[in-house]
């Protein structure tokens, strides 16, 4: 594993490649960070593929942006075409989780000449700023003011049953302690969610690469309906389309599992490792 770091747009961002082959990038969700797309999981890495993965501006490893402002979907789709100039990438398969499906989406359409394949994992809205602002501002006064435990707290109680509850909390702490600068991820959340990704749905009727959309039946897990990634399977021309079986632990958080379909993904659609061609 190689780590490194990117400078450009008032921000440094703190990644890892590991792994030869076919470029693999991977973008990760609001308030996550790097480790949370394929959870650890070494698979395409062993199948042949070149993973390259970073933490978003504010998040994780990597430094604030200059401005609470700063945190716009334009501003994460140059971040990540920044990352891929300096690792010397001209086309990668660009593998999205939540936040980092609509910027993969904004970079497709944007930049089709960068993006090999795309994958969107549980897409969490069409492209649309917010409807709820408060619901963000709340969560992120939690996190800015409380830390992990003032996250938690915004975030309420979704009406799940308690042992299901205790759970969500336990993940949301981990996932929030793993953050350098959590008044910047508390920043992010207020400046991303306000902003458009790319131009509504009917936008991603002009993806033209070959795209895979995972889904989430997960019941535990209401900012990804299922329905949103069913539209995107939809609207994205030939776009193909995986979710779990009903009460099947969610995909999206198997990280063999999931990394297996992107593999079985990448190989139908002629994207192969050199050493299996």
């Amino acid at each position: 594993m190689t780590m490194f770091t990117v400078d450009g747009g008032g921000v440094t961002l703190h990644g890892e490649e590991s792994g030869t082959g076919p470029a693999v990038l991977l973008l990760h969700g609001l308030s996550a960070t790097r480790r949370y797309v394929l959870h650890g999981s070494t698979a395409l890495e062993r199948e042949g593929y070149r993973v390259i993965a970073y933490d978003s501006r504010g998040h994780g490893d990597s430094s604030p942006a200059p401005s609470p402002a700063d945190y716009r979907y334009d501003q994460l789709a140059a971040d990540a075409l920044r990352v891929m100039d300096a690792r010397g990438v001209q086309r990668a398969a660009v593998v999205g989780m939540s936040m980092g499906s609509a910027v993969a989406a904004a970079i497709a359409l944007d930049h089709p000449d960068r993006v090999e394949a795309l994958v969107a994992i549980t897409p969490a809205h069409l492209g649309t700023p917010t409807r709820d602002p408060a619901r963000w501002d709340r969560l992120a006064a939690g996190l800015a003011d409380g830390g992990a435990d003032g996250f938690v707290q915004a975030y309420g109680d979704p009406g799940v049953p308690a042992k299901s509850l205790d759970l969500i909390r336990t993940v949301m702490r981990q996932r929030m302690s793993r953050h350098a600068h959590p008044a910047a991820v508390a920043d992010a959340l207020r400046a991303t969610t306000a902003g458009a990704a790319f131009r509504g749905e009917d936008a991603l009727r002009g993806i033209r690469c070959p795209a895979l959309v995972v889904g989430s039946r997960d019941r535990l897990d209401p900012e990804h309906p299922l329905w949103i990634a069913e539209r995107w399977a939809e609207l994205i021309p030939g776009a193909r389309f995986v979710v779990e079986d009903d009460g099947a632990s969610p995909l999206a958080w198997r990280g063999g599992s999931l990394s297996r379909e992107i593999g079985e993904f990448l190989a139908a659609t002629s994207r192969l490792p050199p050493a299996t061609r």
